[in-house]
């Protein structure tokens, strides 16, 4: 007897406690949606009309507004050689921005059969519907690896999910989120005004020993170098001298470092990764030497 109650207390209390998580999530966002003017009209059509704050798969439903979703497609640097996939399409207007005022191609993932049916409709009154299409399916299990911008108004958790595929995607690829970040993945840039977003840039694994061939002609030159995220730190050795890499800036695939050769010139270095291989370029005051390499 005094099992069962416990198990049912036990069921109560968790209960409970996801209906909270709800209930605050959905105060949340609907502040949140007061807080970037949200303009106010009817959502949807005579075929099907959605509720703001309405329940969804992991989420619920309340719009990016206007401003932000120019904001952010602005921050990606958003053009016609695009590929944009939006997360969580909704009513499919961020797809729709992106074509329609940057140019782009845009995909949206939503899982709401009638509203992704919704987007649709919407990008053929906009106009863009051959440039754009909202598709029915579970942003965990599409695949939109050729992205090469990423757009999200998702959950923290859901961002933190989704943090290791975006990862493996090509570096350089472009990701922005409304209001909400990706844990200790710190963003190259934050959005301030009308609402809060997040920019980042996905960057190339470049950890470990890189040897550099034609690099210096003294002697064989080799790199180490960590990483978290794109964050990086290493040394070079030339010869016998070793030194610490300065002021390194890895940008997608781009890795911009200093360092000071044997005669204490300073030297900047441009290279850029591909896979498992390298090239790159070393600028003096006098020359530009370009040279290749490889991680082993």
């Amino acid at each position: 007897m005094n099992s069962q109650f416990g198990l049912y207390s036990l069921w109560a209390y968790s209960s409970f406690i996801y209906m909270i998580k709800k209930i605050s999530f959905f105060l949340f966002f609907l502040a949140l949606g007061n807080a970037i003017a949200q303009p106010s009209y009817n959502f949807g059509d005579e075929k099907y009309r959605p509720n703001m704050g309405q329940s969804g798969k992991d989420v619920i439903w309340i719009p990016t507004g206007n401003e932000l979703v120019t904001q952010m497609l602005k921050t990606a640097n958003v053009g016609p050689a695009d590929l944009v996939y939006d997360l969580g399409a909704g009513d499919g207007k961020i797809a729709i921005a992106a074509a329609k005022d940057f140019g782009a191609r845009a995909v949206g993932i939503e899982y709401n059969a009638d509203m992704a049916a919704l987007g649709q409709r919407n990008a053929e009154r906009a106009g863009v519907a051959n440039r754009v299409k909202i598709i029915q399916g579970d942003i965990f299990k599409e695949d939109f690896s050729m992205a090469t911008v990423v757009t999200l108004y998702l959950l923290p958790e859901l961002n933190f999910q989704l943090r290791p595929t975006i990862l493996k995607m090509k570096p350089g690829t472009r990701v922005v989120s409304h209001a909400f970040d990706m844990g200790d993945w710190q963003p190259d840039a934050e959005i301030d005004t009308p609402a809060r977003g997040y920019f980042w840039v996905v960057p190339a694994n470049v950890a470990g020993e890189w040897v550099l061939n034609s690099f210096d002609s003294q002697g064989a030159t080799v790199l180490n170098l960590s990483q978290k995220f794109q964050y990086v730190g290493g040394n070079i050795t030339l010869g016998k001298k070793t030194q610490p890499i300065l002021n390194p800036k890895l940008m997608g695939d781009t890795l911009l470092f200093s360092y000071t050769d044997n005669d204490n010139n300073l030297r900047s270095v441009r290279l850029k990764f591909d896979d498992a291989k390298a090239k790159g370029e070393e600028n003096s005051t006098y020359m530009v030497r370009e040279f290749s390499g490889f991680r082993r």
